[in-house]
């Protein structure tokens, strides 16, 4: 008999398993997915064709002799095998809180960074992002706020600490995210903000020989921009505010009316003289091209494995010029069995990244330069926009700042099995990374507009050329030894044990140098030959540093039947980081599971409950990322002390000084993680549901000391502060067939966390309208009370002002206490302010809805947060900032103005224009009248693809073809004033949504 496997898609599958049930006889298939099998004539046989990830069939063979069999996809993912530290276990073993996602789910969401594909993606993963400048990476945080030093995740690459951005999406085999202590323990000291491990992709056995290659073009858009007023609306806007502020000075005292009613015409007649400057437009293109390729070889034999990748990513920015982001990677994983037991594997990987910026980036100021002045003369040469402020002319002539930056590393690997169920692995991973930094400012002069012959003038922080180059270099070693033993014990084999130990030594070494000069007398030479010799600086070994650790660690599980699980872990780190005497900590965890559906009284709802499991866990994880040699007293140069030499010849002496006390005896801040979670399925496996709730407590942060000011030193650090945070994930998921072609699935996670901070003594930082203080919520809103905006001057006479200023149109704010405690009559930063909102986004979100239908797919991914208060920042909102800023078109109809009826001014949403000191400050200070609902929801992606069929493309010696296209953030609904993204920082650069076009094929 002869026959064909493939897939639902008509992909042929290599290595399935094709056997005669109740016999000997069988055999695999091929590349092509053919096998052929001799069969009894005379007998009635059944054939069972199995293959991992996929459905077992059985398929009645008797009278045939030749059989098509399609394979399902397993919808059980309770057998899938999840990474956790230094080894794998099925998804069902686990008894910790992790979370996973496959390689394929990351590149389907089209982004050319793994953070940004991870948001929303996993429940308790928190990804947030400011801008989509090219190359830039979003934050990541796993389950709250762990310290107020650093609460990034450790990212582990292949059993090495990295960097998210070290590894190319195309090249990810899986990502798992240890969330609670029982998971990360393993990983100690480092541990505390969760672990993010990253496996990258191998050729696996029996897999045939293949090229694959895919190709993705993308036109990227702002997803919005504010609108601002033309030249008319500001003259106009100048004219209201100088009313407010100085009414004797008339409705007309910066520009007269005539100059408002014919300001359209002169404009046209002369656009020098008389600039209508659409700055946005100016500066940002319609689109930008964004391209990636990648390029991957896979050849498996009987010893040899191997797996090269290369990859492409050329990604061009909104600016007209002057912003770009390359990267190209190369990556090799080669698996070589030497012997039985024996077993080496040699992984090379290198990236080289290339960036373009502005040496004066316009993020900022292109969304507040008035449209009165101009950005370019018509004539094409730069103009002075504001008295020499001019951020187009800057960005197209000012000169860059370039980036090049290498990263080489690798991984030998060797495995010795001497036993049955021992596997003993010893590894050696370096790393280095080589950067250069370029930065050449180039002086950029501007004439009249109508006198070019004229001795130029020079734009602000252009006024000269000068170049700061310099060097960085970075080295790490990671070296581990450690052995997984698994064994069956009892009669029957119920009783399953597995146990696995190690050490690893990690070393880390950087250094940097630099070196500028000035008074360039030619732009076009980005060399420092080219500059003074009597303006130049340099600095050698500026801020090197070293650090490393030792770590002893080891893990036991055990399971009865699969019904009853047990698990511990412990690192016991030794860190650099610390003075000796207090430099190793321990880290225990132990978690349990229990398997309900095991139990004999639960057969009876096996038919709707598939599988459930009780888990909870417990366990101490630390942070030793609170900067190098805290505990040492270090020295900081500054102003000479003295000078020697004789006339004509003196030499300044430099001075160093200590400028803070240190105790040498901090440590470790430790945390310490609750965990209790329930997975359960239903409906043989579709519906899919895991929920978590935790308790996380953080002792022992570095906080400051107060002490006396006459030591003549800044405060010490001093382990003293604590954190609370409690939260929750929830996954629910259901995936199904309908007939034969069609298969569809939905997923949703949501999460939640709350973190506090307990005491810390004295110690409180404001920052950027936030508050970090004893028994509030981290990084809380703190500012006033309001109650809406002054309507009379009797209102104003009557209530507790901030200035004397106020007029009716200001703010109105709440007196809530004073000097003894109680409300005095006056508004004031000292004693009316208080905790007002959380800045922390609540109850994030995320999803994806897929459906199939025979070669066509259609894909939706989404995210958001349901809760968050967010603060309009006087960038967004405020009016003629400093005097001469543009105006938002959202505030010009919503404003109180004496030109509106009482009933319009009790209805509008912003103060009046003002720019008396008191009164502009205080409108516009942190105020719960500034915060919003900052909820949003986002559809990150749409994906329509099409693999055409194996029928089609045999013909043409190509075993697949793929085109998909896709808007990727294309849709959003939030709170914010219009033109804003609920996402982007006010003075950043915007975030873009995306048409993208990709073809993928394979040989």
């Amino acid at each position: 008999m002869q026959g064909t496997v493939q897939t639902e898609q008509g992909k042929p599958i290599y290595g399935a398993t094709v056997i005669v049930q109740n016999t000997t006889l069988g055999t695999t298939t091929d590349a092509d997915g053919k096998f052929s099998i001799k069969l009894d004539a005379g007998a009635q046989p059944v054939l069972q064709i199995s293959f991992i990830g996929y459905e077992t069939q059985t398929v009645p063979a008797a009278g045939k002799t030749r059989v098509e069999v399609i394979l399902r996809e397993a919808v059980n993912e309770m057998d899938d095998v999840v990474v956790v530290g230094y080894g794998t276990m099925r998804k069902k073993d686990l008894t910790g809180a992790i979370a996973s996602v496959d390689g394929t789910a990351l590149t389907a969401r089209k982004t050319n960074q793994i953070s940004n594909a991870l948001q929303g993606a996993l429940p308790g993963v928190t990804v947030t992002r400011t801008n989509s400048a090219p190359g830039a990476n979003a934050t990541i945080r796993i389950r709250g706020i762990t310290s107020m030093k650093d609460s990034s995740p450790l990212v582990i690459i292949d059993g090495a600490p990295g960097t998210i951005g070290d590894v190319n999406p195309a090249d990810v085999e899986n990502i798992s995210v240890l969330k609670d202590a029982a998971s990360a323990a393993i990983y100690g000291a480092r541990a505390a903000a969760g672990v993010i491990l990253i496996t990258t992709k191998r050729a696996k056995s029996g897999e045939p020989t293949s090229v694959d290659y895919t190709y993705s073009v993308s036109l990227d858009y702002p997803t919005r921009m504010p609108e601002y007023e033309d030249a008319v609306g500001y003259m106009k806007a100048q004219n209201e505010q100088m009313y407010n502020d100085t009414p004797s000075g008339g409705l007309y005292s910066v520009y007269t009316q005539e100059e408002i009613a014919d300001y359209r015409k002169f404009h046209a007649q002369n656009p020098d003289l008389y600039p209508d400057t659409d700055w946005l437009d100016m500066i940002l293109k319609k689109n930008a091209l964004r391209q990636s390729h990648a390029l991957s070889i896979t050849s498996a034999g009987k010893t040899t494995r191997t797996k090269i990748s290369l990859g492409y990513d050329d990604v061009d920015g909104l600016f007209r010029k002057n912003l770009s982001w390359k990267r190209f990677t190369v990556r090799a994983n080669n698996d070589i069995r030497l012997a039985k037991w024996l077993n080496v594997s040699l992984d090379l990987n290198m990236r080289k990244t290339k960036s373009v910026n502005p040496y004066y980036s316009p993020s900022g100021s292109m969304r507040y330069m008035p449209p009165t002045f101009a950005a370019e003369w018509s004539d094409g040469r730069i103009a002075s926009g504001k008295e020499g402020i001019n951020p187009y002319g800057k960005m197209m002539e000012g000169g860059t700042k370039r980036n090049e930056t290498w990263l080489g590393g690798g991984k030998f690997q060797v495995e010795i099995t001497p036993v049955k169920g021992l596997k003993i692995t010893g590894a050696f991973i370096p790393k280095y990374v080589f950067e250069k930094d370029k930065d050449f400012n180039i002086a950029v002069p501007y004439t009249p507009w109508n006198d070019p012959t004229v001795t130029p003038s020079y734009l602000s922080d252009a006024t000269t050329t000068d170049l700061k180059e310099s060097r960085t270099d970075t080295y790490t070693h990671t070296t581990q030894l450690f052995a997984n033993y698994d064994i069956d014990l009892g009669r029957n084999g119920d009783h399953h044990l597995s146990a696995m130990a190690g050490v690893e030594d990690y070393y880390k070494y950087y250094e940097d140098i630099y070196a500028s000069r000035d008074q360039f007398k030619i732009s076009y030479y980005p060399y420092l030959s080219m500059g003074s010799t009597e303006l130049m600086g340099a600095g050698v070994n500026n801020s090197p540093y070293e650090n490393a650790y030792v770590s002893v660690f080891g893990r036991v599980n055990y399971n009865y039947k699969s019904k009853y699980y047990a698990q511990a872990n412990f690192r016991y780190d030794g860190s650099g980081r610390f003075k000796k005497g207090n430099r190793w900590g321990f880290f225990p965890s132990v978690s349990a599971g229990w398997v309900l559906t095991q139990e004999k009284f639960m057969e009876g709802a096996r038919s709707v409950l598939s599988f459930l499991k009780l888990r909870a866990s417990y366990g101490q994880l630390g942070n030793d990322r609170i900067g190098n040699y805290p505990y040492q007293s270090t020295l900081s140069s500054n102003d000479p002390v003295g000078f020697i030499g004789s006339a004509g010849l003196v030499q300044a002496l430099q001075g160093f000084s200590a400028y803070q006390m240190v105790l040498d005896d901090i440590t470790w801040e430790t945390t310490e993680t609750y965990d209790v979670g329930i997975d359960a399925n239903f409906f043989d496996d579709r519906l899919r549901i895991t929920a978590d709730y935790y308790k996380k407590t953080t002792r022992d942060m570095l906080i400051l000391v107060d002490i006396p000011s006459y030591l003549g030193y800044t405060a010490p650090y001093k382990n003293s502060g604590d954190m609370n945070t409690k939260g929750w994930d929830l996954s629910v998921a259901w995936s199904d067939r309908i007939g034969e072609d069609f298969s569809y699935s939905v997923a949703v996670n949501l999460s939640d966390y709350k973190s506090m901070m307990g005491y810390i003594g004295n110690d409180y930082q404001l920052s950027g309208g936030t508050i970090i203080q004893s028994n509030t919520e981290y990084k809380a809103w703190y500012g006033y009370r309001s109650n809406g905006l002054f309507q009379t001057a009797e209102e104003v006479a009557g209530s507790p002002k901030v200035s004397s200023s106020n007029q009716p149109g200001d703010v109105r704010y709440v007196d809530l206490s004073g000097k003894d405690g109680t409300p005095d009559g006056t508004i004031s930063a000292t004693y009316d302010r208080t905790v007002i909102g959380s800045s922390m986004p609540r109850y994030n979100f995320g999803g994806s809805i897929n459906l199939a239908y025979k070669g066509f797919d259609l894909g939706c991914t989404f995210q958001g947060v349901a809760k968050r208060d967010a603060l309009l920042t006087d960038e967004m909102v405020q009016p003629l900032r400093t005097g001469w800023y543009n105006v938002p078109k959202f505030v010009v109809n919503d404003h109180w103005s004496v030109f509106n009826t009482i009933e319009q001014n009790r209805r509008v949403r912003y103060p009046r224009y003002s720019q008396n000191s008191g009164t502009t400050t205080a409108n516009y200070a942190v105020s719960d009248y500034w915060l919003i609902d900052g909820s949003y929801f986002r559809i990150k992606d749409i994906t329509l693809g099409y693999t055409l069929p194996q029928r089609w493309l045999r013909k043409i010696f190509v075993k697949n073809l793929r085109l998909s296209a896709t808007l990727s953030d294309f849709f959003t609904f939030s709170h914010f004033p219009k033109g804003w993204d609920p996402e982007v920082s006010s003075t950043g650069y915007p975030i873009t949504k995306s048409v993208i076009f990709t073809a993928s094929i394979k040989f």
